[in-house]
């Protein structure tokens, strides 16, 4: 027999279906409604995020404009503080200048009187040497040590008898030193340029006037012997005057014209008048020079000007006249009187001076 098909069975099947459509429309349902409230939920905390991310911005833009203001209140203050630090240490170094004074002060005061005197006797001794160094002479020096040694003479003490023994050597030592004084030799060349206008040239030698014939006799004679009327003695006289001096210049003229000289150097008898006016101002000129040179203590310069200016003078100048026999002289005692000595130093004075300050 044939079965019959299971209709009894199609609705209990298509009941199950509509169910798990349900339920799965519920489950949709509800993961929508959870997706829902969770992105609501996002976005409320989003914007919550924001405003207070917006708020903390806020937040931070005020805290640096107030901290643009601070630093730069601390700049200002900073600055101040500088300022007043500055002025505070000038004040410290003026007062710790005003306190070292005060501690010197207080030193020379607190000083006994021999220690006043060997403080004044050693400065007097180093400025003498000063003095020296630039005068070129030794006399500040011995009168500086001169006083030293009389006013250590009137105290008299046993300490200060070291320090006057050493000033006595010294003093010695000081005499001794034979050196060079340039006020002389520059006054001895001031004299040699004043001649330098007036010295004869070989090529332009000096006149030297023929002497006077022998005057004329007190009293004249006639022929018979008798003496001569007044009026014929003073008529003589007065003839015998005028032929004596006419005489006497055409003579001298005669003279003048001849004269026979030996010439060491040619050239100098080459030398033309205008070349002369040269020839002097360069003597002069080289006279300057080694006056400057013996002011400034340049004693090598000075001799090498004295001897052009000796060479010059041997040269072409007339060496038979007195004019530049004395220029010569001049200029051969600047030349041997211009020589670099050393200048004495007071050392075993000034160590005696220290010893005793330092109460050995």
């Amino acid at each position: 027999m044939t079965s019959a098909p299971a209709a009894p069975t199609a609705p209990a099947t298509t009941g199950l279906s509509r169910r798990g459509w349900f339920a799965a429309a519920a489950l949709v349902g509800a993961l929508a409604v959870a997706s829902l409230t969770l992105a609501i939920y996002s976005q409320q905390r989003l914007k919550s995020l924001e405003q207070e991310l917006v708020r903390r911005q806020h937040d931070s833009q005020s805290q640096a404009v107030e901290a643009r203001a601070a630093a730069k209140q601390a700049q200002e203050t900073a600055r101040a503080a500088e300022a007043k630090v500055a002025l505070l240490e000038a004040r410290v170094a003026e007062t710790a200048l005003q306190r070292s004074q005060l501690e010197e002060l207080i030193q020379q005061l607190s000083r006994s009187r021999d220690e006043n005197v060997l403080a004044d006797v050693d400065a007097a001794i180093r400025v003498a040497v000063q003095q020296s160094a630039i005068t070129g002479s030794a006399e500040p020096l011995i009168g500086a040590l001169r006083q030293a040694e009389e006013r250590l003479a009137r105290i008299n003490q046993p300490r200060t008898e070291r320090v006057r023994r050493a000033l006595s050597r010294d003093i010695d030592r000081a005499k001794a030193v034979a050196l060079t004084d340039i006020a002389t030799l520059a006054i001895k060349l001031d004299e040699a340029a004043r001649l330098a206008d007036e010295l004869p040239l070989l090529s332009q030698p000096e006149r030297r006037a023929a002497a006077a014939g022998a005057s004329a006799p007190a009293g004249r004679v006639g022929k018979n012997g008798e003496p001569l009327g007044p009026g014929v003695r003073d008529w003589w006289e007065l003839v015998s005057g005028t032929w004596d001096k006419v005489s006497g210049r055409v003579w001298s003229e005669v003279r003048s014209l001849v004269r026979v000289t030996r010439i060491d150097n040619p050239e100098a008898m080459l030398v033309a008048p205008e070349q002369a006016w040269f020839l002097r101002e360069n003597l002069k000129l080289r006279l300057l020079n080694a006056r400057l040179a013996l002011m400034s203590r340049q004693f090598d310069t000075a001799q090498s000007d004295l001897r052009d200016v000796q060479s010059a003078l041997d040269r072409y100048f007339d060496r038979s006249s007195r004019r530049v026999t004395t220029a010569t002289e001049l200029v051969r005692q600047v030349t041997s009187q211009a020589r670099q000595m050393s200048l004495p130093r007071p050392d075993e004075t000034l160590a005696a001076i220290a010893a005793a300050q330092a109460g050995r």
